[in-house]
């Protein structure tokens, strides 16, 4: 029976908002309650958007640069774009291949709407990002999930993606580094992967790198193209702003891709939300074509909390944990705390009971794994202050300690 209210669509009915969004929101209601949480929920970097990124967006807006821009971008947008492209991952695309939009999601809908018919089938190996398969399901695909191992690093294998192939498969998508994982694929497992692809020739990759800046060495960020040039007519490549150079709220995204998908999903756009902000736009210029030092001082800092963070949460009795190549989160396998009892007496059964044990008691806000498709695990992002980090490790470890095993 369909849980819809009258006069709204049952195609609300198939998805549910944000895991992330919805936790973070569940934050600040507590905390404008006088509750302190530490909130390790957020997807987003805890860090300003560099300066001279600033000052380019005010002198945009004081030059009048406040008008409505092309549906697929500045043409001065996306020519920094094929610039990062090439630079940063020796690709090579015409401005005409590159559509920007508010947002890398706002892309990632675009192009499912534009491609994807009822019956098509979207492979999505879990731990995934939370909006990948609602997407799927808002544009009347189905989502099929391969659920990856610990043990080889939460990465899809060729194997698995051959046997989930079917003649309904669409797209599949491929996020590294991966959000909630971690994970970053090497270029022998790319390699691999775009074997398989080749003898499925309807299949599409959606080649997912918003995360590209934050890998820690050994580790390094590789697009499926720089192994597998000749998936270029059949891929698109989605980044942005938002994580390399902490602008989430800018809300700038951007594809890569044969051109005919990129004019389908700018005639969409056109039909949506017209265009990106101008003076969003102008930032994001001086963001891939301005000093890049802020990257690299950024990734540090990551480099450092994750550091921390894995330190201080693989010692903990019940958890356990890999260090993430990439990324700003660490995927805590919670498996240990399954079967203990809180000190109310209350069983810990899934990892969503753990998520509500240690808001609770500890007051500590994380995501559970089930919202990335793979339980029993938690999602927490160091995308806090060391301080910040400290004090929530602190937390958890004597939550733990107070349960009975």
């Amino acid at each position: 029976m369909s849980d819809s209210k009258p006069g709204l669509a049952k195609r609300l009915d198939i998805i549910k908002p944000s895991p992330s969004i919805a936790a973070n929101a569940m934050v600040a209601e507590l905390q404008s309650q006088g509750r302190e949480i530490i909130n390790f929920t957020l997807g987003e970097p805890d860090l300003d958007t560099p300066s001279h990124i600033l000052e380019a967006a005010k002198e945009a807006m004081y030059h009048g640069d406040t008008h409505y821009t092309p549906s697929l971008g500045t043409i001065a947008l996306r020519q920094a774009i094929v610039e990062k492209l090439s630079r940063d991952n020796q690709l090579d695309y015409d401005i005409s291949e590159v559509v920007v939009g508010t947002g890398g999601k706002h892309v990632i809908y675009h192009a499912f709407a534009a491609t994807l018919n009822p019956g098509n089938e979207v492979i999505v190996p879990t731990p995934y990002w939370v909006s990948y398969p609602d997407i799927a399901l808002l544009n009347e695909a189905t989502p099929v999930f391969i659920e990856t191992s610990p043990d080889n690093g939460f990465k899809l294998t060729p194997e698995q993606l051959d046997k989930a192939i079917t003649p309904n498969t669409k797209w599949v998508v491929l996020n590294s580094p991966n959000n909630p994982s971690g994970a970053v694929y090497s270029s022998s497992e790319l390699t691999a992967i775009a074997d398989v692809l080749r003898r499925h020739p309807h299949v599409w990759i959606l080649s997912d790198e918003i995360y590209e800046h934050f890998v820690y060495a050994p580790a390094e960020h590789i697009s499926p193209l720089n192994v597998a040039p000749d998936l270029r007519d059949r891929t698109l490549i989605l980044n942005g702003v938002s994580k390399g150079y902490a602008m989430t709220g800018w809300r700038i995204g951007f594809g890569a891709g044969p051109r005919h998908l990129i004019v389908a999903i700018g005639k969409l756009i056109s039909q949506t939300t017209t265009c990106p902000s101008s003076v969003s736009q102008a930032a994001a210029v001086a963001a891939f074509s301005g000093d890049q030092t802020p990257i690299s001082q950024m990734r540090e800092k990551y480099q450092n909390r994750r550091d921390l963070v894995h330190a201080r949460l693989s010692s903990v009795d019940g958890i356990s944990c890999h260090s993430p190549d990439g990324a700003f989160y660490i995927y805590l396998d919670v498996s240990g705390l399954l079967g203990c009892s809180a000190p109310n007496g209350s069983i810990l059964s899934s990892d969503d009971d753990v998520v509500a044990y240690f808001l609770e008691s500890a007051g500590v806000a994380m995501v559970s794994g089930k919202a990335y498709g793979q339980s029993p695990f938690i999602r927490v992002s160091f995308a806090s202050s060391e301080a910040v980090l400290e004090r929530g490790c602190d937390a958890i470890l004597k939550a733990c300690q107070a349960l009975s095993r």
